[in-house]
This record gives structure tokens, C-alpha cells and sequence, in this order.
């Protein structure tokens, strides 16, 4: 199987599985146990935590380990904006993860003032939109730094100085940046950063909120773990797992800039092999920066299912768009945001590439996905065939 869904989850590296099983054999206890063994997972712990603090340019007083970026992001958000007195304006991109898109419209129908940051109609952001939103009144800016579907890379530095103006917050959702460009949480100069270890090599039911220090939070879940921000006892297996996948990104052997550079040709191998073959390929937010591996795209009309269901038959693994939300009847929040019509946006399938995918992956899809789409395409097939047994193998 060729996998191209790396933007969903990425396949653990080899050393992160070593120190999950490192971690749940020999450092099995409860690190708050006060006791030998409960000595030695809370060293295991801490050189966890200052392995993965020095690889994100944190302290290691900034860390706050979760079980992954969605928790992540709802603890900088409720707990930043609790904080505040629970006062104040939030202030959200409008194509951000449909978990925090989520958490914002329930924060919205409990009578708290929510508003969305507009795109421009290639996924970027709308800075003039920003401009008219953040300004006196909003205790908290969040935006994500790399959108999901479309890989649009957001202006996060300039969104940054606009809260600062106004005595804002800000929390920037780092997911799909982390472990594919080069970051630095100190460089980046925003109070909250949430990421998750499952899309950089590392386990699932792993993340970690970066909390500027001097920053107040109010914690989401009680206990004294994670200096009290945090309760629950720590996931040490996956937290070592994290930390691995973390050091991983400052070795020597992994030159980040340079895998960067190699996605991004594989990507644009990928758009162009595709687009001389089929006319009709359109790629969403082609002309933007993106990040190195991401192609969001469409085959004409053809609902994504259909195109999935051929990639299938090639033995490649692609998605239609964000994990959590595929599969179903509705279009992409994302792609709607951008003005994208319906019809045009059940089309779109993301081809999302790693570490671990290479140029004769590339060359399988260039040279067996036309042929398969081609006869399909004659017709520019609308979405609402899309179960008519013309598509039937």
C-alpha cells in the first residue's frame, strides 16, 4: 500500500516504538508514587519532558503534556479566555480544525462573542479581516499555523502583532507545522501552542499545550499533575514516544529543510504529472504558500469518493480531507470558507505526503490514476451521480 495520508496521521517511527516500550517496561509506575519505582518513571518522565522542550524551543516549565492536540487547543482556548474572567471577545480563523471550529461555535451558543477571521478565495488569510476583528474588547486570538486540508501556510507573525495591539491572547494551533517545517515556540513569540505527537512520527493519545511562562491559565481538568494545569495521570509510554519522535527532528541524520525540499518536489511532480495527463485537474490553493507535502485537489466533478475508490484499486491510501470529518455528505468547511461551490468541493481529494513516501510512489499515481479517471472525466460526471452504476469497477 502507498500511503498518502500523511496530513491524518503519520506511521510511528522505529525509535519511538523502542522508547514506548523502553517506557512500559522498565518505567511502569505512577510518577507521583513516592517510591522506587515511582522514582524512576518521574525521571523518566522529566528527561521526556526536557528532550521534547529542547527540541520545540520551550522550557521545560512550558510543556504541558495532553493526550493531543485537540485537548490542547481546548485547554489554551477555555483556559486562556477563563483566565480573563471569561470576559472578552475569542477570536477564530475560519478555517481552523473542525474541533476547534466546534469549541467555538458551543462557546458561541452560550452567549460568549465569537468571530471568524475570513479567507481569500486561494485559503489565505484575510489580513483586512483580521485587522476589522482584533482590537480592544478580544481577550483571545487562536489560529492555526498550517491549514490541514489545503497545507495553506497562515501569517501567523502578523496576526500575532495585531493581538499583541490590542492586549489579546493568542493561541496558535501548530499540528500540521510541527515536524514538517522548522518551529520554535520562543521564536514564534505567542503565549500558547498546541500540537500533537501522531503527525510527526510519534504515538496517538500524545500532545502537549506550549504555555509562555507568566502566562495564567485556568486547568480543564484538575489534579497536580503538570505543575496543577493538567490532572491525570501522566500517559508515560506515549509521552516518551513524543519525546523520541521530538528528538528525531534535531538529529543530524534529519535535515528538516531538506526533507522539506524533497516533499515539496514529490508534490509538485505529483500536480504537474496529473495536470498534463487530465486537463481537468484543478489543485485548491495551488499559487499559495503551502506546506512541502500537501495537495488538495479535484478531478473535474468527480465526487471524491469515486476518485478514492480508483486510488483504492492502485493500492494507494488518500483522503478526501481532514480525517475526523471524511466521508460524509457535507463539503469541506474549509473549501466552503473559500467560496468553493458545492459540486466542486465533494470533489476534492488530499493527497498528503511524508517521510516515507518516494518518487516510484509518485510515479505509480502520475502513471495509473489517468486511465482510470479518464473515461469518467469524458462526461464531467456532476456530484449527484455520485451512486450511479456507471462508477460501479
Amino acid at each position: 500500500m502507498i500511503y498518502l495520508d500523511h496530513n491524518a496521521t503519520t506511521p510511528p517511527a522505529p525509535a519511538v516504538a523502542q522508547a514506548m516500550l523502553s517506557a512500559l517496561s522498565g518505567a511502569w509506575a505512577n510518577p507521583s508514587s513516592q517510591h522506587a519505582p515511582g522514582e524512576e518513571a518521574r525521571r523518566a518522565l522529566a528527561a521526556a519532558r526536557a528532550t521534547a522542550a529542547r527540541a520545540l524551543g520551550c522550557k521545560p516549565a512550558e510543556l504541558i503534556f495532553t493526550s493531543g492536540a485537540t485537548e490542547a487547543g481546548h485547554l489554551a482556548v477555555l483556559g486562556l479566555h477563563a483566565a480573563a474572567g471569561g470576559r472578552g471577545r475569542l477570536v477564530f480563523g475560519a478555517v481552523e480544525h473542525a474541533g476547534q471550529l466546534r469549541l467555538a461555535h458551543a462557546l458561541a451558543a452560550r452567549g460568549i462573542a465569537v468571530d471568524f477571521i475570513a479567507v481569500h478565495a486561494d485559503g489565505t488569510l484575510d489580513l483586512d479581516s483580521a485587522a476589522r476583528l482584533i482590537g480592544p474588547g478580544v481577550a483571545l486570538v487562536s489560529l492555526m499555523a498550517a491549514n490541514n486540508e489545503t497545507g495553506v501556510l497562515m501569517p501567523v507573525a502578523a496576526v500575532r502583532e495585531l493581538a499583541r495591539a490590542a492586549g489579546a491572547r493568542m493561541h496558535v494551533d501548530a499540528t500540521q507545522l510541527a515536524g514538517k517545517l522548522p518551529f520554535d515556540f520562543t521564536a514564534l513569540g505567542v503565549d500558547a501552542v498546541s500540537l500533537s505527537a501522531h503527525k510527526l512520527r510519534g504515538p496517538k493519545g500524545a500532545g502537549a499545550l506550549l504555555l509562555r511562562q507568566g502566562c495564567a491559565i485556568v486547568p480543564q481538568l484538575f489534579g497536580s499533575q503538570e505543575r496543577h494545569r493538567r490532572g491525570g495521570t501522566e500517559n508515560l509510554p506515549a509521552i516518551a514516544g513524543f519525546a523520541a519522535a521530538l528528538a528525531r527532528l534535531g538529529d543530524a541524520q534529519h535535515d528538516l529543510a531538506r526533507e522539506a525540499a524533497r516533499q515539496a518536489a514529490l508534490r509538485d511532480m505529483l500536480e504537474q504529472g496529473l495536470r498534463r495527463a487530465l486537463p481537468a485537474v484543478h489543485v485548491f490553493s495551488a499559487q499559495a504558500p503551502r506546506l512541502p507535502g500537501t495537495s488538495y485537489l479535484r478531478f473535474g466533478r468527480l465526487p471524491a469518493e469515486v476518485v478514492l475508490q480508483r486510488l483504492g484499486q492502485l493500492g494507494v491510501a488518500a483522503s478526501s480531507g481532514a480525517a475526523c470529518s471524511s466521508g460524509g455528505s457535507e463539503p469541506s468547511h474549509v473549501l466552503a470558507a473559500m467560496g468553493v461551490p458545492r459540486d466542486e468541493a465533494l470533489a476534492a481529494v488530499r493527497l498528503s505526503l511524508g517521510e516515507t513516501t518516494t518518487a516510484q510512489n509518485i510515479g505509480h499515481v502520475v502513471a495509473g490514476l489517468p486511465p482510470l479517471l479518464a473515461p469518467l472525466l469524458e462526461d464531467d460526471m456532476p456530484a449527484h451521480r455520485t451512486h450511479d452504476a456507471t462508477l460501479e469497477p
